[in-house]
């Protein structure tokens, strides 16, 4: 039966819908709401920014080990709650003026923490509400309104700054987090409690969640992969703008235009993920995705003006379209081979390796584009980026076409 028939998937796929849209609305809010507002340096925007994502690198792994120890759809609905509840805060102190940047910034940590463990907890959560025989499908259509919500929300976020003004934007963006704790609250799909009792440290369940990605040799490729293509599509994203506006002298417009073309590519690649699945195997669709499409970003430094702008806007569409592929099948084969009570922690380890090192990524883009110049750091991104293949090629993954027919192929480690 379709997941679109399920009564709780439905009411979990709309809530994940409002829930992301909201938060990539106020990536954008916020920062203008600095900008216009608090009339912020650009030092204090780039604080704002890494407070937006830096929760993952300061308590991702924790996380991992308290969502492991309680039921996940509890905390998805106190995530979201949380959420709309600092942003609320952050409405009325800018209607009485009694906000300053050091305020924002708290609120903008708080909301980013809220986040870490809203992440951590819904990875771990699908499979309760889809099913093993499901996933595939499930992270598919999640996928899909993950793609939209990162095209559409910045847009939408900017938009409504300018016909409303950043704080009603930003007070707007609560009723995406309060519809999504709503509709959360109406999922019947019955968890298992976590098994209490005398429980190890916390520091010695982290360090099993590590140990279990680590060592457990497909955990260990689908990690690899994602990080080495990570890092270097962050080396890759500030030359690359660099390269639009700099060097081929394009318009603000324009340069939208050409970075929706990265979200057109991912809707379309979560749309055709489980088709493409079926066709070609779960996990060979994976690698697969991967080794035809990532390539490509080799023809991103060729680009000029003219027709030479195909260059960077064919590449662009077509990794975006085979990485939501990629990631669709990665996702999946991690929590069907993931034993239940290791979820929170496995997702936890791999998301703070694969998101802890974008900051690195970006400090080494900037490095090269002025040793080497902005063509000759997006080759090494590209070939980077390309090379991340390796991880899943060199592995058993290559030699699968789909998941083993048991429930759970690999066992946890022991703390």
């Amino acid at each position: 039966m379709s997941l679109i028939k399920q009564r709780d998937f439905r009411f979990f796929w709309a809530a994940q819908t409002a829930s992301t849209l909201g938060a990539n609305m106020s990536r954008v809010s916020l920062p203008l709401l600095a900008a216009t507002t608090l009339a912020a340096t650009p030092f204090q925007m780039g604080l704002l920014q890494a407070a937006q994502t830096i929760a993952f690198l300061l308590i991702g792994l924790p996380a991992g080990t308290l969502v492991d120890r309680a039921r996940r759809r509890p905390i998805l609905i106190a995530c979201d709650g949380l959420r709309a509840l600092f942003l609320v805060f952050l409405v009325i102190g800018f209607a009485l003026d009694r906000v300053d940047f050091t305020g924002l910034m708290a609120a903008t940590l708080a909301i980013g923490f809220a986040t870490a463990f809203y992440e951590i907890a819904y990875q771990s959560y699908i499979p309760a509400v889809v099913g093993r025989a499901h996933l595939v499908e499930g992270n598919a259509k999640l996928e899909s309104t993950n793609a939209v919500a990162r095209l559409a929300g910045p847009t939408l976020g900017g938009s409504l700054v300018q016909l409303l003004g950043a704080t009603l934007t930003v007070a707007s963006q609560t009723v995406g987090h309060v519809v999504s704790a709503l509709l959360v609250t109406r999922i019947r799909t019955v968890e298992e409690r976590p098994p209490r009792g005398e429980r190890p440290r916390m520091a010695a369940e982290i360090s099993s969640g590590l140990r279990f990605v680590l060592r457990q040799p497909v955990f260990r490729a689908i990690t690899g992969s994602a990080a080495t293509y990570n890092f270097f599509y962050a080396v890759m994203l500030p030359l690359m703008m660099l390269l639009l506006v700099e060097e081929l002298g394009l318009s603000g417009t324009t340069v939208g235009v050409l970075m929706a073309v990265s979200g057109l590519g991912g809707i379309l690649g979560a749309a055709a993920a489980g088709r493409l699945a079926l066709r070609f195997g779960q996990v060979r669709v994976m690698w697969l995705a991967y080794l035809v499409t990532v390539p490509t970003t080799l023809l991103i430094p060729l680009a000029h003006s003219g027709w030479g702008i195909a260059l960077f806007a064919v590449p662009w569409f077509t990794v975006s379209f085979g990485i939501v592929v990629y990631n669709v099948g990665q996702v999946s084969i991690r929590q069907a081979l993931c034993p239940p009570e290791m979820l929170g922690r496995m997702n936890a380890s791999v998301r703070f390796i694969v998101w802890g090192i974008l900051s690195l990524g970006s400090l080494t883009g900037g490095a090269l584009g002025k040793w080497i110049g902005l063509r000759g750091g997006l080759f090494v991104a590209g070939a980077g980026m390309t090379a991340g293949v390796l991880w899943l090629l060199l592995s058993r993954l290559v030699r699968m076409r789909d998941l083993p027919a048991e429930p759970r192929a690999v066992p946890a480690p022991s703390p």
